[in-house]
């Protein structure tokens, strides 16, 4: 017969195992519901005894700016604030100069929501509420206040004052009341990270991996690249220990994506080496390989840590010591071996000797996070988001057309509710604009405020009426308010819910003195949806993200990166490369959610252009360091074979055709042919020979990912591309 405290001890750590799970999922939803509330009702009530003439205004802000996690709410909360601010000081001087006459004024508010929009939409993190804030609260403050301007700087200031309170209300709350961290979920996604990357290339060392799983692998490794940087940016705001830490995280970041990048390039090479048939030059670097898997991963003991982070640091940066003189008494013997390709033999050495070393980098890195100074914070180098400049200006026309176009049939209507119609389609466009799909976000937004129309219809008329005081005020809003919070929890419902609840409080939002007009609510409940319906429909046919010359620019500008790294500066170009690279990369892969096989094809391109851009970039800086002699001067015939094959690639990744990527080739393999025939022709010093034969690994390297047949170039290979092919094997 079993213990009966056994028995319960047993259902006691059963209830508690129960009690973490719900607590990690549906518990956190509940306490954000209920910090949001607080925070509503809290600014309502301030706004309320403070007289305030709209404490509507105040509630609405708190829902705008409000976030699970206390950083993110912070960081909204200062864009915004900072937004208002503009938007006001721009609100007065529009009135200043153009409020006696409608027309004009609100032609200048187009053009300024317009603005405001493209720079929405070229940030994507949260500065983008910035430029929304300076956008809506022109329009917001700034139709009212025109119609009449002897009272404009007072509405200013209590308009702005309302925003302010609900800002506070929400920080105040999201930062004090169970504070769900970023930080906390930062130090989760380092170590997870780094852990799945060290797996990653131990599987793919043993030749574990397949070609689907390394372009899902690549997909996922994008997505967390930009989510780490939001990520980052929101967690500075949380405290001094993760501020002391920034400038670490965005090198973590930046070496991981240099650290798989170089992975990738190593990984691919040996897998053209074995297509090739070049079993010599494989075999002799397979040990190498077999080596390094155990010191970055050990079956049993991933690194969890910065602690295991700094154990792997000491043994990587052991193999670093010692590679290169392996690699030269190996390669010594290998050059007796006859007809041995001592050239796919340097290639992969040499990209061998910088992967150990950009991941002794990324792990030194990880480990220095467990101290709060280091020496590593000073990293002047950052992973900016931002959206492609033809997409940028696209949305701020297209936010200046609609609100010109619903400004036209305000004055020719003369509607009364035409204010409410203008100042929301600022808003929404701003809103929508940095969204990856925003006809789909406003539809759900309209979708979202039908919902509240509804249900705000039945609490002003129906509720209302029968309560007085707060406290039941409170407990009268929070049945419909805490549907909306929810749906704002669940991704698929996001756009339904920040309607719902937005235009929720605009409707039924109470104030100071309550007026039931039925009209007028549905007036201003049919101005808010046309607003939105207007919105979608300028996303669906002013040049919408889906169409396809949106996807070819953006895929084209990808492509032109390979010119930043082939004229940038060289001290900075690295980073700015690889982010730049990587951003346009995930724009295209966002724009193309529903079509897989575009999917591909853009990380394809992203593959081909990070291959050829490190070499380029390893390229220069090789070439950069060669000592003063004439020998070595630019105007060797040797050095300008290699900038005639920079110039070669440039045209081709600006324009990709047959012809171009033949005369891509046909100089590079020049560039290689004189810059052997100059290593032949003199004896240069042991350090300068070692970075004449880097040189040409570079070479080689850009020449094997133009005539790789999984390259997105093969589909313009023609008949010397063959030739190439077949010469290599």
């Amino acid at each position: 017969m079993a213990d009966p405290t056994f028995r319960d001890t047993h259902s006691i750590s059963a209830l508690q195992a129960a009690f973490i799970d719900w607590a990690r999922t549906d518990g956190r939803t509940w306490v954000y519901l209920l910090k949001a509330l607080t925070a509503a009702f809290l600014a309502l009530g301030i706004a309320m005894r403070l007289d305030l003439p709209q404490p509507r205004t105040a509630m609405t802000t708190v829902f705008i700016v409000m976030q699970p996690q206390s950083g993110a709410i912070l960081a909204k909360s200062f864009y915004r604030i900072g937004g208002t601010l503009v938007g006001l000081v721009a609100t007065l001087f529009l009135i200043a100069v153009f409020a006696p006459q409608r027309e004009l004024f609100l032609g200048a508010l187009a053009i300024w929501t317009g603005v405001c929009t493209a720079g929405a939409a070229r940030n994507r993190n949260f500065r983008s509420y910035g430029f929304l804030l300076a956008g809506y609260t022109a329009a917001l403050i700034g139709i009212p206040a025109a119609q009449h301007p002897d009272g404009a700087f007072l509405s200013a200031l209590t308009r702005a004052a309302e925003v302010t309170l609900g800002v506070l209300c929400a920080g105040f709350v999201g930062a004090l009341v169970l504070p769900q961290q970023a930080s906390l979920q930062m130090r989760t996604t380092v170590r997870a990270r780094f852990s799945a990357f060290v797996e990653y290339v131990a599987a793919a060392l043993s030749g574990r991996v397949e070609r689907e799983q390394i372009e899902r692998t690549n997909a996922r490794f994008l997505a967390e690249i930009v989510g780490f940087e939001a990520m980052r940016s929101v967690a500075v705001f949380e405290g001094p220990e993760t501020r002391a830490r920034s400038g670490r995280l965005a090198r973590l970041n930046s070496e991981f994506m240099t650290a798989s990048t170089r992975f990738h390039a190593l990984h691919q090479l040996m897998n053209r080496l074995r297509s090739a048939g070049a079993m010599q030059a494989v075999n002799a670097l397979e040990p190498y390989f077999k080596e390094l898997a155990p010191l970055l991963h050990t079956p049993g003991e991933p690194v969890l840590s910065a602690t295991d982070a700094a154990g792997s640091a000491r043994k990587l940066e052991a193999l670093k010591a010692a590679l290169p003189r392996r690699v030269r008494e190996a390669r010594a013997a290998l050059a007796e071996q006859p007809g041995f390709a001592l050239l796919d033999f340097d290639t992969g050495a040499e990209l061998l000797y910088r992967f150990v070393d950009d991941m002794h980098a990324y792990a030194l890195t990880y480990a220095s996070l467990a101290t709060t100074t280091h020496e590593r914070e000073r990293w002047p180098e950052r992973y900016e988001p931002k959206t492609n400049t033809v997409l940028t200006l696209i949305a701020g026309a297209r936010g200046a057309i609609v609100m010109a176009a619903l400004s036209v049939f305000w004055i020719a209507t003369a509607w009364p509710n035409g204010a409410m119609l203008v100042l929301n389609a600022a808003a929404v466009c701003a809103l929508a604009s940095s969204s990856a799909h925003p006809t789909r976000m406003t539809y759900q937004m309209a979708v979202g405020t039908i919902l509240a129309t509804i249900f705000g219809f039945i609490e002003v008329f129906g509720v209302y009426p029968h309560i007085d005081g707060f406290p039941l005020l409170c407990a009268a809003l929070t049945p419909p308010l805490a549907l909306g919070i929810w749906m704002t929890t669940r991704p698929k419902l996001v756009g339904y819910g920040a309607g719902y609840c937005i235009f929720f409080c605009v409707l039924a939002g109470p104030d100071n003195l309550l007026a039931y007009h039925p009209a007028g609510f549905a007036n201003d409940a049919i101005a808010l949806v046309l607003s939105m319906a207007a919105c979608a429909l300028a996303y669906s046919v002013l040049l919408p993200p889906s169409t396809p010359w949106l996807r070819a620019h953006l895929l084209a500008d990808l492509r032109r990166q390979v010119v930043l790294a082939c004229r940038a500066p060289l001290a900075p170009v690295r980073a700015r490369f690889e982010s730049r690279a990587r951003d346009l990369a995930f724009q295209a892969h966002a724009l193309m959610e529903r079509d897989a096989a575009a999917q591909r094809d853009a990380l394809a391109w992203l593959i081909a252009v990070l291959e050829v851009g490190h070499a380029v970039i390893d390229l220069r800086r090789e070439l950069s360091a060669l000592p003063s002699d004439a020998r070595y001067a630019a105007t060797m015939p040797w050095r300008r074979a290699i900038a005639q094959s920079g110039k070669a690639l440039i045209a081709l990744f600006a324009r990709p055709t047959d012809r171009r990527l033949d005369t891509a080739l046909a100089a590079n393999f020049d560039a290689i042919a004189a810059t052997q025939q100059a290593l032949a022709a003199f004896a240069p010093l042991r350090e300068d020979r070692h970075r004449l034969q880097r040189i040409l690994s570079y070479l080689h390297f850009v020449r094997t990912a133009l005539i790789d047949p999984q390259s997105p170039l093969a589909r313009y290979a023609g008949g010397a591309v063959s030739r190439d092919r077949a010469a290599h094997a």
